[in-house]
């Protein structure tokens, strides 16, 4: 299976962040799947294509010209690295290979990139399984802005199934998993 991953590309995020994107590395490795990223070498991004690579599994990486012109920030030795113009071209490049999204801790191009792709699966351009890792508690306050979302009115409350919200690596996969289950089985999934 190919599964996107957005997260940080900050190298100062503190260690809890990085040990869960190395178990989400190792778990797609030894699954045999392949990471979906944006082909960073950076930050939470390089420590789950490191993991990945050293556990078995494939890296596909896209990155924009700009970014990988700055020294070393490219993940270079991806099983597949394409460099696009804009950042608009590498997210739609990562949407159209994803069979499902994983969300890790990450600032605000994180939030862009999951928020997009929960905007286009609730207006069904996609229905493909969106997990967030919540380690530590990352995205409370993301969760209880949503919860005001629903109270208010601005997002319905079976927007609620649009993603899965997993307290550690193992668990999303386990959703996304359960859910490839349940899409073959003609059910909603999530």
């Amino acid at each position: 299976m190919t599964i996107c991953v957005y997260c940080s590309s900050s190298n100062l995020v503190h260690q809890k962040y990085v040990a869960a994107a190395k178990t989400l590395g190792r778990l797609l490795g030894e699954r045999g799947d392949t990471l979906a990223y944006g082909g960073g070498d950076v930050g939470l991004m390089g420590v789950t294509a490191r993991a990945v690579h050293a556990h078995g599994g494939k890296v596909f990486g896209v990155i924009p010209e700009a970014l990988k012109q700055r020294e070393g920030v490219a993940y270079d030795v991806a099983d597949e690295l394409i460099v696009t113009e804009t950042m608009q071209e590498r997210k739609a490049r990562l949407f159209t290979r994803a069979e499902a999204f994983v969300v890790l801790p990450g600032g605000f191009g994180t939030l862009e990139e999951l928020m997009e792709v929960l905007t286009l699966k609730q207006l069904g351009y996609h229905h493909k399984p969106i997990a967030l890792v919540n380690t530590d508690g990352f995205f409370d306050p993301l969760l209880a802005l949503f919860e005001h979302f629903y109270a208010e009115r601005y997002a319905p409350e079976r927007a609620r199934h649009l993603y899965h919200v997993a307290p550690d690596p193992a668990d999303a996969l386990a959703y996304i998993d359960a859910y490839e289950l349940a899409a073959l089985t003609g059910t909603d999934g999530g």
